[in-house]
């Protein structure tokens, strides 16, 4: 492929803002003692929890592609920081729920916040179906890194 050709620049463009954001979460991470892995499992509880979705301890853990033993040790040191909270499910006993506790999203708000509010302004300057256009572009980009990760 040109590595000259809008499409090329449209991934190294991805790939800028994609470095940029993990410098971002590891300077997070840094500042609050956790491992980069922490702030990724405390990224997809979060989602999960936007997304209605209920987050147990073996989901967390092929989020992660980390092994049960993995998970159980990050899930016990995110308890420990009083970051994740583990609960029985009500609807099944024998499954225990993650829930992020109010503290990580204080903490994330308070780092996070001021680049999500310059993101927010700068998508403000495109019209609707610019952003649509970006948000069908990162879906399909999003679908394609999974599939070759899990491959």
């Amino acid at each position: 492929m040109d590595d000259q050709s809008p499409v090329m620049g449209l991934v190294h463009l991805l790939r800028a803002v994609t470095v940029e954001f993990d410098l971002l979460g590891a300077e997070f991470a840094a500042r609050h003692g956790l491992h980069p892995t922490d702030v990724r499992a405390l990224i997809h509880l979060l989602d999960a929890a936007r997304a209605g979705k209920r987050a147990t301890p073996g989901w967390l853990g092929e989020q992660l592609r980390l092994n049960s033993a993995g998970t159980t040790a990050l899930v016990d040191r995110l308890e420990r920081l009083g970051l994740v909270q583990r609960n029985r499910d009500t609807a099944d006993r024998r499954r225990v729920l993650l829930e992020v506790e109010e503290k990580a999203m204080d903490l994330g708000w308070a780092f996070f916040g001021p680049v999500i509010g310059e993101v927010l302004v700068a998508a403000e300057g495109f019209e609707a179906g610019e952003l649509e256009t970006v948000r069908r572009f990162l879906t399909s980009v999003l679908e394609s890194a999974g599939r070759a990760g899990s491959g």
